[in-house]
């Protein structure tokens, strides 16, 4: 990363956090705005409208952008790309990445029962279906920018990558992200976080799709004929469990299975889905190989794997420590005591751009808790901080210009 560490005079912290502040309401409406747009990631026309509505947030905020491009998903969500050119002679180009579907199926906010405003922690909390993941990232980014260029400082190029894909597995939006990242300095995520830390180490992801494939036959008649394709998914989900080492950070879960055709014949096909977790690049060939291994009881059933590895682990590696360091610094100088970090068994986009060798953090986005479950919230009296946070590194990513 050839960013210069800091600027040549103080860079404006305390206005920063003063500013955001100041804003704290209208960022806080902009994110509610947001999440009444409802944005399955399975609803083309919802994740449409969406980012329509996306868009005009930012250009409502930021103007219009320099450059912008609409990469059609096809089957999944457009990713719009918005780029802002930097301002005060600043070299320096920045990705800020984050994916605007949800996993909550459309008329899902009709029927949200949001829990008590007031949580344990005596702290306000504002809910909605993917106000935490993750459009409350979105917005502050938006922000965040807004609040750089207001402080008349230097400030970098700054991209915007903006999916609709990234619940499911970023397949249309992964070559965006990458070549964006590619063409940056360095890119921030802004994913959600916990406790306000930020991300350093995401687990990678595998979706592995099982087939059984047996016989059918009468259950009542000829039961003896028949080879359940159930019972032998059944026996291999078990022992796919088994593959799961908790102590080196592999998960494994079984999160859907259908199969059969009627209740009166044994069944001929079954399948199941299992999302599996890994730290790194060992654990990933051990449950390869121990997948490939299991066998069922009844031969006459054939056993199908397919091995998905959706999003390779992600480490902080030597090119992202220092990106790390100026966050640090940026929390410090806005009267923040420390900047958690964190290792999770959440995969992101983030993923990605690390396995590439290039500078990333995540977790830069919403302080809540509640990902993927209903009653998701964020407390807003932690937006102004992490928007100004935003702002804080991006003017510490500033260079001089390219001669």
């Amino acid at each position: 990363m050839t960013a210069t560490h800091g600027a040549p005079s103080p860079l404006p912290d305390a206005a920063l956090t003063a500013r955001a502040q100041e804003v704290a309401a209208d960022i806080v409406a902009d994110i509610l705005d947001l999440v009444r747009h409802e944005t399955s990631s399975y609803d083309l026309p919802a994740l449409a409208a969406g980012l329509d509505r996306l868009r005009e947030t930012a250009v409502a905020r930021l103007g219009p952008p320099d450059h912008e491009h609409r990469h059609p998903g096809g089957t999944y969500g457009d990713t719009l790309t918005l780029t802002y050119a930097g301002t005060g002679g600043a070299g320096g180009h920045i990705a800020l990445v984050g994916h605007y579907d949800t996993v909550w199926p459309t008329g899902t906010l009709a029927r949200w029962e949001p829990p008590e405003p007031n949580g344990q922690e005596g702290r306000t909390r504002l809910s909605g279906p993917g106000i935490f993941d993750m459009k409350t990232g979105l917005a502050q980014g938006i922000w965040a920018l807004r609040l750089a260029r207001e402080s008349g400082a230097p400030v970098p190029t700054v991209t915007f990558v903006f999916n609709g894909d990234e619940e499911i597995g970023s397949l249309a939006s992964r070559p965006v992200i990458e070549e964006t990242a590619r063409k940056a300095d360095a890119t921030l995520v802004l994913e959600p976080t916990a406790h306000g830390a930020v991300k350093t180490a995401r687990k990678g992801t595998g979706i592995f799709r099982v087939t059984a494939t047996g016989v059918e036959s009468h259950a009542g008649l000829a039961p003896q004929d028949g080879a359940s394709a159930i019972l032998a998914l059944s026996e291999f989900v078990i022992a796919a469990a088994a593959v799961a080492a908790p102590e080196r950070g592999t998960t494994v879960n079984t999160g859907v299975v259908s199969g059969g055709s009627a209740v009166n014949v044994v069944a001929g096909s079954a399948t199941a889905g299992i999302d599996i977790r890994v730290a790194g690049a060992a654990e990933q060939a051990r449950v390869d190989a121990e997948f490939d291994a299991i066998e069922v009881t009844d031969p006459r059933v054939r056993i199908e794997v397919d091995h998905d590895w959706n999003r390779p682990p992600m480490t902080l590696g030597a090119a992202s420590a220092p990106l790390l360091d100026l966050a640090r610094e940026a929390a410090r100088a806005q009267g923040r005591e420390e900047l958690p970090t964190a290792a999770v068994g959440g995969a992101s986009d983030a993923n990605f751009v690390a396995a590439l060798g290039l500078p990333v953090l995540c977790g830069m986005g919403a302080v809540g808790d509640g990902a993927h479950a209903r009653g998701e919230y964020i407390l807003p009296d932690t937006v102004p901080a992490q928007t100004a946070l935003v702002a804080g590194m991006l003017l510490r990513l500033t260079r001089p210009p390219r001669s």
